[in-house]
């Protein structure tokens, strides 16, 4: 294939965003038509997962192409430098595209490119580099040089509103519309298409922030859900043996229960900063069909995590239930058959050989993920048969297995196992242990293969063990 032929690849992660929080998905109430759309034009993955379900662990997966056994980032730690053999950025780079990454990269050092020939930089709080004291926002942050540009305001910041970055206290954005994060995402992706090199292809990644917290959406993208009915979140029984880790009603709470009306508005702030995407997903659309590339250019639609949001009194992300480990996956573009809907089990990893495969490019060795263009031509056969997941959860390592049909836990300090049936409960209602030896066993057998030799010591004389300690970085990739 010549390099004039070659599609361009638009990449778009927005974080925090749960994989059943698509009009497409059967949601009840968020409303995503633009993102619906794109569905109905291509092929959507019913079964994909974030395996490491947060930020910088997410990202390592969805940049190299690696599992977490290999990136080394198996929980949430800042300040680790980012050295990997091979990025996605790197190969298309390589081939002859040009590279462009807008947004979120929350790697290490900041500014560190993991290929790309340019990066326009906004992580969102910067919790590492405010940490470390005495560094100037904006040398690690391009949107705020711009916001304070904008908008006349030498200080002007993003946190001039004061939500926290990982609460759920919510408000309307404090600024012009034109001004939000969302928004300056978008038109750095506008501004790319009109000043690109149009000999060509070019692969462009967009990082949004939202809806990850603060819940601050515009004013009329909130507004659409306050007094909509919005479903209340699932709570099965078994969360109750979860109960010590709950936290008193504080604002950005990872385990307890928010009373009825700050959860309705919580729900509210997250789904109308969806809403606010998914327009700003069609203003980009708009600008790629002004330049005539629409039927040359391939999207991707994804996220590095879900969000808990109340669900079995669990907040946040890094569990492995449903709405903090589940995300959207959803592909259109030339070659992308249209209306189809995959349940071949995907992850992370896998984006980086599909999005090659797509283009026609070659699939370094290093990589550990599969393509899935043959899933998205209707093929099962032939792919991993489960995911393998874990992250540090309520005091510990938990560490899951899925299929898309059921999914086995293990808690690596308490000792607890869990099994769900997803084909006939979603939602995680009923813990079936105790009901389904014989599957708890099979389930736990695959466990013990994907942890054996692990230098955590999980596995010892073929038995899952307790106790051992934890870390967020395996040794192989802790350099500081």
């Amino acid at each position: 294939m010549s390099e004039q032929k070659r599609p361009n690849i638009v990449l778009i992660c927005a974080d925090q965003w749960r994989g059943d929080c698509l009009g497409a998905a059967g949601h009840p109430a968020v409303e995503t038509p633009y993102l619906d759309d794109m569905c109905l034009y291509g092929t959507r993955f019913t079964a994909a997962y974030s395996a490491t379900p947060s930020c910088i662990s997410a990202r390592a997966a969805l940049m190299t192409g690696l599992s977490q056994r290999s990136h080394g980032r198996v929980s949430y730690e800042d300040s680790v430098t980012w050295n990997y053999e091979t990025y996605l950025a790197d190969e298309f780079t390589r081939h002859g595209y040009q590279t462009q990454a807008i947004g979120k990269m929350h790697v290490f050092p900041e500014r560190s490119q993991c290929g790309f020939q340019n990066v326009i930089l906004h992580d969102g709080y910067l919790h590492a580099s405010r940490a470390r004291g005495g560094v100037r926002l904006e040398l690690n942050d391009d949107y705020i040089q711009w916001l304070r540009e904008k908008s006349g305001n030498p200080t002007a910041d993003y946190f001039d509103h004061g939500l926290n970055c990982n609460g759920f206290v919510v408000r309307p954005w404090d600024k012009a519309e034109e001004l939000h994060r969302t928004n300056y995402i978008t038109t750095q992706a506008v501004d790319f298409l009109r000043r690109r090199d149009t000999r060509k292809p070019f692969f462009l990644y967009l990082s949004y922030h939202r809806p990850h917290p603060p819940l601050d959406p515009p004013a009329w993208a909130l507004e659409q859900y306050l007094d909509k009915e919005l479903p209340p979140p699932p709570c099965g029984a078994w969360s109750e043996q979860f109960s010590s880790h709950h936290t008193p009603q504080r604002s950005d709470l990872f385990s307890g229960r928010l009373t009825p009306q700050k959860q309705h508005r919580a729900q509210a702030g997250y789904y109308g900063s969806m809403t606010h995407i998914d327009h700003q997903l069609n203003r980009l659309r708009e600008a790629i069909i002004d330049y005539g590339l629409l039927g040359e250019t391939i999207f991707c639609f994804t996220s590095d995590h879900g969000e808990m949001l109340g669900d079995h009194d669990l907040y946040r992300k890094g569990v492995a239930y449903e709405g903090s480990a589940k995300i959207p996956l959803v592909f259109r573009g030339p070659g992308i058959p249209m209306g189809n809907v995959s349940g071949v089990p995907a992850e992370l990893r896998d984006l980086m050989p599909t999005l090659l495969d797509l283009a026609g490019l070659p699939i370094p060795e290093v990589v550990e993920g599969e393509s899935l263009v043959r899933a998205m031509q209707g093929e099962r056969d032939g792919f991993k048969s489960y995911i393998h997941g874990e992250h540090g959860a309520l005091g510990q390592a938990m560490q899951w297995l899925t299929d898309g049909e059921w999914k086995y836990i293990w808690l690596s300090n308490d000792g607890i196992e869990q099994l769900f049936n997803l084909k006939s409960d979603p939602q995680e209602l009923y813990d079936l242990a105790a009901a389904e030896p014989q599957k708890l066993a099979e389930w736990r057998g695959r466990l013990i293969e994907e942890l054996t030799g692990r230098e955590e010591g999980f596995v010892e004389g073929g038995k899952l063990v307790c106790g051992r300690p934890y870390r967020a970085s395996l040794s192989h990739i802790r350099t500081v």
